[in-house]
């Protein structure tokens, strides 16, 4: 069985191996592929199991290429690929549920602990010289704070939204919880579900945690932003496409919205004129929140599993 992979150079640049899928078949591993449909096309070839993390497969693509039959998403969105198509030619796609939950939930308290301490900027002010000017015992450049007590809204309340409200608890934050669907079992002194509209008012702290759709794609917009209290702290570590950049950045520099911390942009790479790398008070990163070593290691497994399991015809973690 012919097996390659488009674009493997992010889950593993080096530090894991591709054992697993080696053992079930004739693997290529390509680290990078152009995104053009005719480099795709030919870098597929006959085939019969693709691999992809960000290279899309439009039809343009999956038309082309007649001995395919399986898709592996490497990650769990799979909106790069045109589903309908692979259905209705009878290519099994599947995709990695729940591999980077821990990591995602750890990161988005990072950067939230990032934005109340300024950690970096006081290390680096240290590192130049400050402290050892300085007439007193500390001092601080930004304004600190403390979260007990204070409101986290959960935008997408899922696994990812559901481990980062545990954290966060911990800390003292009270979460008002928004989804499509609710579990009340989840519901708590310190953790409720309630709409938009009183999570926007309410929070001290909104975090984006769900799936980029046609009602989702910027609900952070002006006319949101405006329900907003002054100064609130906003996280994004789900997609870029969630957020209004420009429309965030006149908000950051006004001052309605304290900090920002985003994980994720609009189009990735970063572009150099996204709105965001000039906006006040705003952390981005290169979206890493997935990223740790036990999170691509556990996604490598679950791509093995979810090939292992269709080979057995079986198949598991399946797109519909």
């Amino acid at each position: 069985m012919n097996m390659v992979v488009l674009d493997g150079y992010t889950l593993n640049p080096g530090d894991l191996t591709w054992e697993g899928l080696q053992q079930l078949g004739d693997l290529k591993v390509y680290d990078r592929t152009d995104f053009s449909p005719k480099t795709v096309i030919k870098t597929i070839g006959d085939a019969e199991v693709v691999f992809t993390n960000k290279v899309p497969l439009p039809k343009e693509v999956l038309t082309q290429v007649p001995n395919l039959k399986y898709i592996g998403v490497l990650a769990t969105g799979y909106n790069i690929i045109d589903i309908e198509t692979a259905h209705e030619l009878n290519i099994l796609v599947t995709n990695v549920p729940d591999y980077s939950t821990n990591s995602v939930a750890q990161f988005t308290m990072g950067l939230l602990l990032e934005m109340c301490h300024h950690i970096g900027d006081h290390n680096k002010a240290v590192m130049n010289g400050e402290w050892t000017k300085s007439l007193d015992f500390c001092f601080w450049n930004t304004p600190l704070m403390e979260l007990a007590g204070k409101t986290m809204g959960i935008i997408g309340f899922g696994r990812i939204g559901q481990a980062t409200a545990k954290v966060a608890q911990a800390f003292g934050l009270n979460i008002l919880a928004y989804n499509r669907s609710k579990d009340y079992s989840l519901e708590s002194e310190t953790c409720k579900y309630v709409e938009l509209e009183e999570l926007f008012k309410k929070s001290d702290i909104i975090s984006l945690h769900c799936p980029l759709t046609e009602s989702t794609k910027g609900i952070i917009n002006k006319q949101n932003m405006s329900k907003m209290k002054d100064g609130v702290m906003l996280i994004n570590t789900s997609r870029g496409g969630l957020i209004m950049e420009a429309e965030l950045r006149e908000a950051l520099d006004s001052g309605k919205i304290g900090y920002a911390a985003v994980d994720v942009v609009s189009s990735e790479p970063m572009k150099k004129d996204n709105p965001l790398l000039k906006a006040k008070n705003c952390i981005i990163t290169p979206h890493i929140a997935w990223a740790t070593k036990e999170s691509r290691t556990r996604m490598m497994g679950i791509v093995s599993d979810n090939l292992k399991a269709y080979i057995s015809e079986k198949p598991i973690n399946i797109i519909r």
